[in-house]
Formats: C-alpha cells, sequence, structure tokens
C-alpha cells in the first residue's frame, strides 16, 4: 500500500510538471504576425505600420524579440491594429516603399530605408509607427518593455494622435498590460 502511494505521487507530481511546461510553452507562443516591407507597403494603410527596426548583432533587439514580442495581449493588439514589419537595417536587398527605392548605404553600413525611418538617428532596436493617414514616420529609440510598449502602440492604434497630445493620452490610458 505504501508504494502504490509513493507511485500515484510520483505519477501525479510527474502530470503536474508536464501540465505546467505546457502551459508555460502555451503562453509563450504568442507571436506578432510579422510581414515584409513590400507587403506593408502594398496595403492599404486602413491601419498603422510598425516596424520593428533591427539588426542581428543587437542584444536588446533580441531580448525585445523574447520579452516584449511575445507578451500575449502586445501581440494580440499587434496583430488586430497594425501591419507589422520586422526590418534588419542590415539588409543589403533594395527596399521599395511608396514609390521610392531604398539601398544599402556604405557610408552609414545600413540600408538607406533605416536611415530614412529615423531620420538619421540610428539605434537598435528602434520602434517605428507610421501613422494610418501615411505621416511622418515616428521612431522610438531603445528597448520598450511591454508596459512602455502599450501607451505608443494604442495611441497609434487607436487613432487618439488625431484627436489629443500625446501627453494628454498618456494620462487618461488606463493601462492593462
Amino acid at each position: 500500500m505504501f508504494k502504490c502511494t509513493i507511485d500515484r505521487l510520483l505519477a501525479a507530481f510527474i502530470c503536474g510538471a508536464m501540465l505546467c511546461l505546457a502551459g508555460r510553452a502555451t503562453a509563450q507562443k504568442a507571436k506578432v504576425d510579422w510581414k515584409t516591407v513590400a507587403v506593408a507597403d502594398s496595403a492599404t494603410l486602413s491601419k498603422p505600420v510598425l516596424i520593428d527596426l533591427y539588426t542581428t548583432w543587437c542584444g536588446w533587439c533580441k531580448v525585445m524579440d523574447k520579452k516584449t514580442y511575445t507578451n500575449r495581449e502586445l501581440a494580440a493588439y499587434v496583430n488586430e491594429k497594425f501591419h507589422a514589419v520586422k526590418y534588419d537595417a542590415e539588409s543589403k536587398s533594395a527596399i521599395k516603399w511608396k514609390g521610392r527605392t531604398f539601398m544599402y548605404s556604405p557610408a552609414y553600413k545600413v540600408n538607406e530605408f533605416a536611415v530614412f525611418l529615423t531620420k538619421g538617428q540610428l539605434a537598435f532596436p528602434t520602434t517605428v509607427i507610421i501613422p494610418a493617414d501615411g505621416s511622418e514616420p515616428q521612431a522610438i529609440a531603445g528597448y520598450l518593455k511591454p508596459q512602455d510598449m502599450e501607451l505608443i502602440l494604442k495611441y497609434f492604434g487607436d487613432d487618439s494622435y488625431k484627436k489629443m497630445s500625446f501627453d494628454a493620452f498618456q494620462k487618461q490610458l488606463k493601462r492593462s498590460w
């Protein structure tokens, strides 16, 4: 009888551990549906464009991929409200955007598209928002936690930028992430 109880406890422990691991794997499967620049450019801008401007060597870019863009609420919001693009700033491929062609710039060691998006203020990672009305790209340099991204994403995703200043929006936003 004692052996049977130990076997049952061991089996219950193993099952519990497996369920816990399965729950963690499911929680981490939240993913942003990244599109290419060409897809975002060809889409009618009924939604703003979110561009994750990164480099392959950037440590904070990798942290943002693992900790920010896997947040369940953030990923769901981005997928619903934005055309999301992940773009390597050091890409040597020509990029077409809104009738312009951007090439790799040996002087900057990045693609001219990255220079255009950041107005020459290159830093990685940089989150770029291009509002649905096609106005100037808004570049936010540096690592952003999900809580920091919520403010920015909701400001543009809910079209609040058309109605109020960023400061006013920040004061009234009730954060949920």
